[in-house]
């Protein structure tokens, strides 16, 4: 039996599903830090279920046992990836699962940038009454949406764009005239083609090293006056300093993720956040119950399918190219020790093999190896393999 430790808060539902799959669960939502280190050091699990909490090169020493790391959301740049792929150890997201709860939330914050929701409530719990000051708004019909970055929450958000009449210009790397057309808006060329075109701007990119301060003083230079900015994805897309000089020039920014922004609970000021015209959230866009659930049983589905296939569901640190060179083509019989003799033959070359899949044709008597190779073995070691007795054939292909 597997053991899985969850070291944040995730529904009931995902452990009921671990549970049931006759997987022993350890729940302990609020390990971090020191005390994640403790605790994978003493149960040693064979997988690790967080959301918000950092796993670091001191939580993968600690955890020997260690196989798989889920992360219960989308983003994945609180795990350590490197030092995970150096030791061999998956690491999977939920991507998707939550984003029609962050569109949601951020087209809450296009709504009150506009309206100005949030500062006419203010005033009128402490008893000031300006029907004139909150009756000045644009309104969205027929204004201009900018998306940047177009997965899944991108999508969700040109969906609820359209649905209120808004024109949408969108950019991202990947997106194509065809993408574009399909998805039923115009395609910029580079997001500071966007900015010019567009009166509203949500951003929605992932946190990688190209995509730090990604949005910066070009971008909000090239914004129109009286432009609302929104950002749900995180802080450090995000050049803060830049931000700020354009709200102050009269922008108007929604804004669910910070910088530097507390893993936990308490006191703590930023200044973006104080601005007049800045409206700010606590990272709460994922946090809807549906979307709660939906990441919980995405999560207990990765765990279950790893565990029965060993195959690891939307895993993000595979390499997507490998040294291989060479496609070695094996048709051989169905025995025990084929396939040793194999690599042992392979070995004696000094052949690194890069990745290996072996499959079996109907009636269990005969099977296919096909074995990605760093290097091409001498016509010797192709003659031998096809002199084995249990070996019908072996073809050595060029990739």
């Amino acid at each position: 039996m597997i053991r899985v430790l969850i070291a944040d808060k995730l529904s009931d539902s995902a452990r009921t599903r671990l549970q049931e799959a006759q997987i022993e669960v350890l729940f302990e939502p609020t390990l971090k830090g020191e005390t994640l280190v403790a605790a994978l050091a003493e149960h040693d699990p064979d997988v690790l279920v967080v959301r918000s909490t950092k796993v670091q090169a001191e939580h993968f020493a600690a955890a020997s046992a260690l196989q798989l790391v889920v992360r219960a959301g989308a983003g994945v740049n609180t795990i350590d990836l490197a030092v995970a792929s150096s030791k061999g150890v998956y690491v999977s997201n939920c991507p998707g699962m939550n984003a029609v709860a962050v569109a949601e939330l951020a087209f809450a914050h296009i709504l009150n940038a506009d309206r100005r929701v949030a500062d006419a409530v203010a005033d009128l719990r402490a008893g000031t009454w300006k029907k004139k000051e909150y009756a000045k708004a644009r309104g969205l019909k027929g204004r201009t949406l900018g998306v940047i970055g177009v997965g899944s929450i991108g999508r969700e958000l040109i969906r609820r764009g359209l649905a209120f009449e808004m024109d949408v210009v969108a950019w991202s790397p990947s997106l194509t005239d065809d993408k574009a057309d399909a998805l039923g808006v115009r395609r910029a060329e580079h997001v500071q083609d966007l900015a010019r075109q567009s009166d509203v701007v949500s951003v929605h990119l992932a946190l990688n090293p190209a995509t730090r301060n990604f949005v910066g003083k070009s971008v909000f230079d090239a914004l129109k006056p009286g432009a609302i900015f929104v950002n749900t994805s995180r802080g450090q897309v995000v050049d803060e300093a830049a931000l700020a000089e354009a709200v102050g020039r009269g922008l108007r920014a929604g804004l669910d993720v910070f910088c530097g922004e507390p893993a936990t609970d308490g006191d703590w000021t930023t200044p973006l956040a104080a601005l007049p015209g800045v409206y700010g959230t606590h990272h709460v866009g994922a946090s809807t119950e549906q979307a709660q659930e939906a990441v919980a049983e995405e999560a207990a589905r990765v765990i279950v399918e790893w565990n029965h296939t060993g195959e690891a569901p939307n895993c993000v640190n595979l390499a997507k190219v490998t040294a291989a060179t060479h496609l070695l083509v094996v048709r051989h019989v169905d025995r025990v020790g084929v396939l040793a003799a194999v690599l042992g033959l392979l070995r004696e070359y000094d052949i690194n093999v890069q990745q290996m899949e072996n499959v079996i044709f109907s009636g269990g008597a005969a099977a296919l190896a096909r074995i990605q190779l760093a290097s091409a073995p001498p016509m010797a070691a192709t003659q031998a393999l096809k002199a084995m007795d249990p070996i019908y054939d072996a073809k050595l292909l060029e990739i």
